[in-house]
């Protein structure tokens, strides 16, 4: 049943390993977003090919690709558009912004204020947009890739709970290995430059529908109940954990379903199994969580709650 999508996940995998070294973990995780239709935070410093990843896979998918580069002075206008009065026709044409594309990359989008931020909260949740009242639908592909820095604080603002919680995943893209940025060097070297994708022998996939095909057969594939429980409890230990103020809602959960599901989807399995849904789990919760102001005075991360409640919840056999 799922052969289609391990066909389509390899192809995909080996065009972006032509352009990105060393970030196969991310690399997956972003590919289970897609696949789950839900959108992806990335975190990562500057320089770890956030940009550059997300910018490839849209020419691997055939994906239509926009970008927002979020600053203070960003209205939600510039993201959505505006009708603008057409003096010949005495009537309002829509001019529609960047937000009506397959793939969106919104770029350090902490550094624009939270007015700005809630211009995607219906995009993401609806994929739609209203404007002057009227809504206008968005690609069925549409996904938003969010990346942000977490090395700089001043002339930042935090997203709001409500926004981190539209995220379907928080991705943290690390530096690569030695072994990968020894790679990285020798592919420059010999006359890389990721300035010109267009001049890289990216081969995009064959169906236009792929990507819509794939979503299709993991909707389609089914969850054994016992892993059901378990990624509920998952979940429901994360509002009882001491360390966490305010645990995940049930649409982490919901989501925990479908990146489990997507995940297996992935590795070749139709079925889910309990290392899934551990996979995944860290990802999909880390955002979620608010941790006690005391709990993080003495060190306390999510990602730390996350492998104490999964190191604590009882796995189905």
């Amino acid at each position: 049943m799922l052969q289609y999508v391990s066909t389509t996940v390899e192809h995909i995998l080996t065009e972006l390993r032509k352009v990105i070294v060393g970030q196969d973990y991310a690399i997956e995780q972003i590919l289970v977003a897609l696949l789950a239709e839900g959108h992806a935070l990335i975190e990562g410093v500057p320089g770890t090919a956030k940009t550059l990843l997300v910018k490839t896979l849209s020419r691997i998918v055939g994906a239509q690709f926009g970008r927002i580069q979020f600053t203070p002075d960003l209205m939600p206008s510039d993201i959505t558009g505006t009708n603008v009065f057409n003096v010949a026709t005495s009537d309002f044409t829509l001019r529609k912004g960047p937000i009506f594309t397959d793939i969106l990359l919104a770029d350090e989008i902490n550094r624009t204020p939270p007015k700005t931020q809630a211009a995607l909260l219906e995009a993401m949740e609806e994929r739609q947009v209203t404007i002057d009242g009227e809504a206008h639908a968005l690609s069925p592909l549409f996904t938003v890739l969010a990346t942000e820095n977490p090395i700089e604080y001043e002339g930042t603002y935090p997203l709001p709970e409500a926004q981190l919680d539209r995220f379907l995943l928080k991705i943290l893209l690390d530096y690569p290995s030695q072994d990968a940025e020894q790679q990285v060097v020798a592919n420059w070297d010999a006359g890389f430059n990721s300035r010109y994708l267009d001049r890289i022998d990216i081969r995009p996939l064959a169906e236009a529908d792929a990507i819509s095909r794939c979503r299709f057969e993991v909707r389609n594939a089914r969850m054994e109940m016992g892993v059901q429980r378990y990624v509920v409890d998952i979940v429901r230990r994360t509002r009882s954990h001491l360390s966490v103020l305010y645990g995940a809602s049930p649409r982490a959960s919901v989501s925990l379903l479908l990146c489990s599901k997507s995940l297996a989807a992935l590795r070749g399995r139709e079925f889910t199994t309990p290392d899934d849904v551990r996979d995944i789990a860290r990802p999909v919760l880390r955002h979620r969580l608010t941790l006690r102001a005391e709990a993080e005075l003495d060190g306390a991360t999510p990602d730390a709650v996350i492998t104490d409640i999964l190191q604590a919840a009882e796995v189905p056999r």
